[in-house]
């Protein structure tokens, strides 16, 4: 069996001839300090895993809309911890936005968030760009150098992240979006209805899309971050909608929640993803009962992660990252189609760890 056929196979929740494996995404970081500078396909083919290529559509924009858009990014230089600074501001015909946030060698993140009230979602609804053309190359491209290798993953068209709930707390920040989910939940719904009629827009081009997997979600809608009770709110409605055109363009679903899944679980069974990821156990700041998921929706839901990497990659052993492939698979054979991967992203570790990982899926046979 190749690897696109056993990956595809545990994406329609059947069971390959054996577990398929892949990474959440090869890290730059880790990639230049532990592999001596290998792109993601030189990783894949080094450690003998299922790929799992991550490229999403380029998007044609028209140039009146970007004309009422003019962004300005300034480079604002290194500070003491060698963290590099930066602000951009946009400019429309009714005012300007501004935004600013660091990064260092392994990961950015935002200081000051780019909408900050009310007056300031309703400039950004008004003028930003939404794409009017899509262009599939880069995806035609991947596939023919892929073959049977593996799978392409896309992220679906949005404003932050995935799905309109995540996108809200990137383009205001989290704890603030939630605390509006209290105080103007009118105003939420609003702000989540525009994103997602404007993401819907582009999602309709995505018919014929060569990708076969799209991850939607985030970690904002996790039960560590809301409640069961808001993300039924808040999410599972603009999430379903959603999904629906997805599916019209013949792309699996995968959704990404990397915290608290547990109570989160039949919310979404029910809101139209085929799969359900990252499965976080409570060691990295989840609470993933791998088996009690797997018999609770696996028949309703493939999974993919569950693997430890802190234990099993950043501190472990070549055989406690094969101890800890051999629990997870256990976990989930009986009723779940399953990909093996890392809860999340890794920044260091052992390749003899990695490969150990690699070649116990090989020894997970069904």
């Amino acid at each position: 069996m190749t690897s696109r056929e056993r990956m595809m196979i545990a994406l329609g929740n059947g069971r390959p001839d054996r577990l398929p494996c892949q990474v959440h995404g090869w890290m730059d970081y880790y990639l230049k300090h532990y592999l001596g500078g290998m792109d993601w396909w030189q990783a894949y083919e080094r450690f003998g895993m299922d790929y799992a290529i991550y490229v999403s559509p380029d998007y044609i924009y028209n140039e009146r809309d970007r004309a009422k858009w003019v962004v300005e990014r300034r480079d604002l230089g290194v500070d003491a911890e060698g963290d590099r600074h930066w602000e951009e501001t946009i400019t429309t015909p009714k005012g300007m936005l501004r935004h600013a946030g660091q990064w260092n060698e392994i990961t950015p993140w935002e200081t000051e968030p780019l909408i900050k009230n009310e007056r300031d979602f309703e400039l950004w609804n008004e003028f930003v760009p939404v794409p009017s053309g899509i262009d599939f190359t880069k995806l035609r491209e991947t596939r023919d150098r892929l073959g049977d290798r593996g799978i392409i993953r896309s992220h679906p068209y949005s404003f932050g992240q995935g799905s309109p709930w995540q996108s809200l707390c990137i383009l205001m920040d989290t704890k603030e979006a939630i605390l509006l989910m209290y105080e103007k939940p009118d105003f939420v719904h609003h702000a989540l209805e525009q994103m997602l009629q404007k993401t819907l827009r582009v999602l309709e081009m995505w018919k014929g899309t060569p990708a076969d997997m799209v991850e939607t979600g985030g970690g904002a809608g996790s039960n560590t971050v809301i409640s069961p009770d808001l993300f039924a709110e808040f999410c599972l409605p603009y999430d379903q909608r959603q999904h629906a055109v997805l599916r019209e363009a013949g792309v699996k679903i995968v959704y990404h929640l990397c915290g608290g899944v547990m109570r989160m679980l039949d919310l979404v069974a029910a809101n139209g993803a085929d799969g359900l990821e990252t499965m976080t156990p409570p060691e990295m700041g989840g609470d993933c009962n791998l088996r009690e998921a797997s018999r609770r929706v696996g028949g309703k839901l493939f999974f993919i992660g569950g693997f430890d990497q802190n234990a099993g990659f950043e501190s472990g052993t070549p055989e406690r990252a094969r101890r800890l492939v051999l629990e997870c698979f256990e976990a989930t054979r009986d009723h779940a189609g399953y990909i093996i991967a890392p809860s999340d992203h890794f920044f260091h570790g052992d390749p003899a760890c990695v490969q150990a990982f690699a070649d116990a899926a090989k020894e997970c046979v069904y």
